[in-house]
């Protein structure tokens, strides 16, 4: 399996498409934006381990497959709240955390200042949220918070990546694996990613 992996299902593209519209209303964005973290945690999902199971079914016991291990969604903050909600519905048992950080705006280094994770992390799988992978500072710092309790294996979901974000995770962590709508072409001096959709956490939390 790739390291990177880049989701071009449609139903994704067409949410991508109404998050970078900046005609986009607020709560249509929220929307788009649940729905597009969902879509890309089930990508995410796809080489979870799986455990055999019989289940009683209204006319016979079937053989069937539940996951083999506890789930931990983890949403950098403030952006990351916005890919929770779906993930949430369908891995209803997911035990929740947040990191987080802020971008030193001279250089552009990521600070901390909030880190609440649930127990267990070494035995479970992770998914990190964030849906803005710029510079890559804020995702690998998180990864190396996450790791630094315990978790071994982590899965960075998010909306729209760079090539140098890419890049310095894989440097820091060459054992994540990234999944991503999109790699956008420029990082600008500012290190926001252009074309982008402009600043996630106000569009999701600013009227």
């Amino acid at each position: 399996m790739s390291k990177l992996i880049v989701c071009d299902h449609p139903v994704l593209q067409h949410a991508l498409a109404g998050l970078r519209d900046k005609a986009t209303p607020r709560p249509r964005f929220k929307e788009l934006m649940e729905n597009a973290g969902l879509i890309l945690g089930l990508e995410a999902l796809k080489g979870v381990k799986t455990q055999p199971e019989q289940v009683a079914t209204p006319l016979k016991t079937a053989s069937a497959r539940k996951l083999g291990q506890p789930a931990a969604l983890v949403a950098i903050l403030r952006a990351g709240l916005g890919m929770m909600p779906g993930l949430s519905r369908i891995l209803p048992e997911a035990r929740e955390g947040h990191i987080g950080l802020y971008r030193n705006e001279e250089t552009l280094n990521p600070i901390r200042y909030y880190v609440r994770l649930p127990a267990g992390l070494d035995k479970s799988f992770v998914l990190l949220l964030d849906p803005m992978l710029a510079t890559g500072g804020s995702a690998a710092e998180a990864v190396r918070i996450l790791k630094t309790d315990g978790a071994k294996d982590v899965r960075l979901v998010t909306l729209l990546a760079t090539r140098t974000g890419i890049r310095r995770v894989h440097r820091e962590h060459p054992d994540v694996h990234i999944f991503t709508a999109a790699v956008d072409p420029v990082l600008n001096t500012h290190g926001y990613i252009v074309p982008g959709l402009g600043d996630a956490g106000d569009r999701l939390f600013t009227v």
